[in-house]
C-alpha cells in the first residue's frame, strides 16, 4: 500500500508539471495504460487472499480515479490555454475590404429549361414530368413501337437486368414521350403540355452523350392541324433566339408515334466558326439545320392513352435542349456540358438573378459570364 501511495503521488506531481498535451499523454500511458502501474497493481489482486483483496482493491480503484481525474483536469487547462493563445495570435483587420467570395452559377442547361418553360407558359402550355426509370409499355409499346423496332435493341437502350413491372422490362427512358402517355391517361383531353428532362441512350462522341436533355411538346384538342404545329414552333424559336427572321421548314419523315410525321429545319448562317440561327435557308450564305422531329399524333397512340381518336387529334414535337443551348450561346462541344470544368461554368454559367422573362428577353443576363 505504501508503494501504491508513492506511485500515485509521483504521478500526480508529474501530471501537474506537464505543460503540453504530449507530455500529459506520456503520464496517462505510464499510469493508466496496459502496462501502467495502475494496471499492474490491478493484476496483483488475483494473487491475494480474499481478506487482502478487500483492503487492496478499493485503494487501487481510488488511486486510479484520482489519477484519471487529475489528467482530465489538466487536459482541460491545457486546451483552454491553447485556445486562448490561438485567439490572441489571430486577428481580423476590419478596415480591409471584404474578400470576394467564391460564387456558383446556373448551368446553361438549367437556364435554357427555364427559358423554355417561360416561353411555352405564355403559349398556354403546362410543364409535365415523369419518372426517368420507365417500363417498356410506356416507353415503347404505348408509342406504337412494335417488338422488332430498332429502338428497343440492347445497344440503343439501357435495360435493367432481371427487373420488370406490369408494363414489361424496366429501362432508362430513351425520350420524354412516356410523359405524354402518362399525362393523357391522367388528364385526358384537351391537353397542352411540354415535357423537359433527362433521357438516356447508348451513344457517346463529340456530339452525343449517354445522357442528354430533351423537351417534347404535346397538344391534343379538336380540329388541330399541322399549321398549328408550324406556328407553335416558329413562335417558340423567335422568342428563344430573340429575332424575328426565323424561317422554319417542315420535311416529310417517319416516326411510329406520329402520322403524318415531319422533321423541322431552321435557317442559319455561318459567322466564323459559329452557326447563327436566322435568315432564310438556301439564300446566299445561309443553309438549313435540322432541330427535331414532330407530326400529328398517331391515332393508335391516342387509343393507348385512353383518348378517343374520332373526337380528338393533335400534334407532338421533340428537340434536344443541349443542342439549342449550344446554338444560342455559342458552344461547340457537348461533352463540356458534363465535364464540370469551373472555368467553363464561370464563362457560360448564369447568375441566379438571370431569371428569363419575356418582357426583358429570355436570354438577357443581369450578371455573370457567358458567350
Amino acid at each position: 500500500m505504501t508503494e501504491l501511495t508513492t506511485q500515485k503521488d509521483a504521478s500526480l506531481t508529474a501530471i501537474a508539471a506537464a505543460n503540453t498535451l504530449d507530455a500529459l499523454e506520456v503520464q496517462r500511458v505510464a499510469a493508466l495504460g496496459k502496462k501502467g502501474w495502475v494496471s499492474l497493481a490491478l493484476k496483483t489482486l488475483g494473487q491475494m487472499s480474499p481478506d487482502e483483496r478487500k483492503g487492496a482493491a478499493p485503494a487501487i480503484q481510488s488511486a486510479r480515479a484520482e489519477v484519471a481525474g487529475a489528467i482530465n483536469t489538466k487536459k482541460a487547462e491545457l486546451d483552454a490555454a491553447a485556445l486562448e493563445a490561438q485567439l490572441a495570435s489571430e486577428a481580423i483587420d476590419l478596415t480591409l475590404p471584404a474578400p470576394e467570395l467564391a460564387k456558383g452559377s446556373v448551368h446553361p442547361v438549367s437556364q435554357v429549361m427555364d427559358e423554355l418553360a417561360e416561353i411555352f407558359a405564355d403559349l398556354g402550355f403546362a410543364v409535365a414530368t415523369g419518372p426517368e426509370i420507365e417500363d417498356d409499355w410506356h416507353n415503347f409499346t404505348a408509342l406504337n413501337m412494335n417488338e422488332s423496332h430498332p429502338a428497343r435493341a440492347m445497344h440503343d437502350t439501357f435495360y435493367f437486368p432481371d427487373a420488370a413491372a406490369d408494363g414489361g422490362k424496366m429501362l432508362l427512358r430513351t425520350h420524354t414521350s412516356p410523359v405524354q402517355i402518362r399525362s393523357m391517361k391522367e388528364q385526358g383531353a384537351p391537353i397542352r403540355i411540354i415535357a423537359p428532362g433527362r433521357v438516356y441512350r447508348s451513344d457517346s462522341d463529340a456530339t452525343h452523350t449517354p445522357m442528354f436533355h430533351q423537351v417534347e411538346g404535346l397538344v391534343i384538342d379538336k380540329d388541330i392541324h399541322l399549321g398549328h404545329l408550324k406556328w407553335t414552333l416558329e413562335t417558340f424559336f423567335k422568342a428563344f433566339f430573340e429575332r424575328e427572321d426565323i424561317v422554319l421548314r417542315l420535311r416529310p419523315s417517319y416516326f411510329p408515334f406520329t402520322e403524318p410525321s415531319v422533321e423541322f429545319d431552321v435557317g442559319y448562317a455561318n459567322e466564323g466558326d459559329r452557326r447563327v440561327v436566322g435568315g432564310h435557308g438556301d439564300d446566299a450564305g445561309h443553309d438549313w439545320m435540322e432541330l427535331g422531329g414532330s407530326g400529328m399524333v398517331n391515332s393508335r397512340v391516342l387509343e393507348f392513352a385512353g383518348v378517343d381518336p374520332n373526337e380528338y387529334q393533335g400534334f407532338a414535337f421533340g428537340l434536344g435542349i443541349d443542342r439549342i443551348a449550344m446554338l444560342k450561346y455559342g458552344m461547340n462541344d457537348l461533352r463540356a456540358f458534363f465535364d464540370g470544368d469551373p472555368r467553363w461554368l464561370a464563362h457560360y454559367g448564369f447568375s441566379p438573378f438571370d431569371q428569363p422573362t419575356l418582357s426583358a428577353g429570355v436570354g438577357s443576363r443581369a450578371s455573370g459570364g457567358g458567350a
